[in-house]
Order: C-alpha cells, then sequence, then structure tokens
C-alpha cells in the first residue's frame, strides 16, 4: 500500500527559538505589531509504501528518530493517510 507522511518538527518549547526571534522582529518593524511568540520549524512530506498503515507509522517513527528530528532540541507529530 502506499502512504503520505505529513511531519512537523518544531524546537521545544523550553528552548530559544532564533530563526523565530528573527521573524517576529522583522514582522514588527514592517507593523505587524500584534504577533508574538513565533515558532519556525520543519514541515516534511513523505510517500512511501508498507504492508500497512502501522508498519508506515513504525517506518516514519523510526526516521523521525534517527535522522529527521535532533531529539535533544526538537519535537515531531506526524500523520499518515492511504494514497
Amino acid at each position: 500500500m502506499k502512504f503520505k507522511a505529513e511531519i512537523d518538527i518544531m524546537p521545544h518549547k523550553e528552548l530559544l527559538d532564533p530563526q523565530g526571534k528573527a521573524v517576529a522582529n522583522s514582522l514588527h518593524k514592517l507593523n505587524f505589531n500584534g504577533v508574538t511568540n513565533v515558532r519556525v520549524g520543519k514541515h516534511i512530506t513523505l510517500h512511501l509504501e508498507a504492508e500497512t498503515k502501522e508498519a508506515a507509522e513504525v517506518q516514519v517513527e523510526q526516521a523521525c528518530k534517527k535522522l529527521l528530528a535532533n531529539l535533544i532540541m526538537e519535537s515531531y507529530q506526524f500523520s499518515i493517510t492511504a494514497e
């Protein structure tokens, strides 16, 4: 079966987010004054094949833990849909 995984990776809330701070500062300079607490992360879309949705979840989980996310600094969540 073919699946599509949508993965969101974000810095832990406890950590500083220099990219988010830079975006927030730039937005304020452009008079977007109501914007607060900007966080910048990554969104990754994977297309994969697996026998079942559960097998696809295992593959995506392993990809996140081993490569896609730095677990010391980032958290992740994902959803999988059949194609």
